[in-house]
């Protein structure tokens, strides 16, 4: 089993980090470039910078923030919202990125997508899916886009599979009945997208206890575990939980 990956994420609104619930109520948590140094030099494996009100707003990611954190960190950094185009991965990786994440343009765009994949390569490519509660689709979970505000009919686990049908190599599924909630992360959505794709699965959505990381590896199958609220108001340093994932058998960088 390959060290799982702890990815503290900084969502992104008007130049600051912020924190909601359920994908709303959002409160100021930090400065980008302060909080990506602190998560760097604390040992995160990744930083996930998400840019989560571009495509509402309808513009691009904010490029000058992802250089400006890239520039003070050592770790690998995921950039995602407002990535519409081979023309924005293209930026976003001259910007500093290691990975481009795309949500809302992979499933109106799919074409995009396998295109991205053929110019970039498959390992730069993660699929965002943000998924909620809908009884009538297969999985019980439901595509919704627009940085969750638009339901699609499509069922999150199917999503996946044409995803990885077109060659990308992360899965970043996200619930909106958690995000936010520290009360734990959805297993049943990470560990379907994981059996029914086989690949790599970064859970997210719902972090706040030190067992909601094992959980989402142990029963979630999830490879990289990623959080916000957190690391971003001390609850846990990056550290703590890997120490804690070490002592029950989950194998880590430390």
């Amino acid at each position: 089993m390959e060290p799982v990956r702890i990815i503290p994420c900084l969502d992104m609104k008007e130049g600051r980090v912020v924190k909601g619930v359920h994908f709303v109520d959002l409160i100021d948590a930090a400065d980008p470039v302060e909080a990506a140094r602190a998560y760097s030099d604390g040992g995160a494996d990744e930083i996930a910078f998400l840019d989560i009100t571009a495509t509402v707003e309808g513009r691009r990611t904010m490029f000058n923030v992802v250089k400006k954190v890239s520039a003070v960190i050592d770790a690998p950094l995921t950039v995602g919202g407002g990535i519409k185009s081979c023309a924005d991965i293209k930026e976003a990786l001259v910007s500093g990125a290691s990975c481009v994440s795309i949500s809302s343009a992979a499933f109106r765009s799919p074409e995009m997508v396998e295109e991205a994949v053929e110019r970039f390569g498959s390992k730069r490519i993660i699929i965002a899916i943000d998924a909620d509660a809908n009884d009538s689709c297969p999985s019980k979970r439901e595509v919704y886009i627009d940085g969750g505000r638009t339901a699609t009919g499509k069922d999150a686990v199917e999503f996946a599979r044409e995803m990885k049908a077109l060659g990308v190599g992360q899965i970043l599924p996200t619930s909106k009945a958690t995000d936010g909630t520290k009360e734990g992360y959805d297993l049943p959505l990470t560990r379907e997208i994981a059996e029914a794709t086989g690949l790599p699965v970064i859970a997210s959505g719902g972090a706040g206890a030190l067992e909601h990381f094992y959980q989402a590896v142990a029963e979630g199958k999830a490879q990289a575990v990623l959080a916000a609220s957190v690391f971003h108001f001390g609850t846990f340093s990056i550290r703590q939980v890997k120490q804690y994932l070490k002592d029950l058998g989950i194998p880590v960088n430390l």
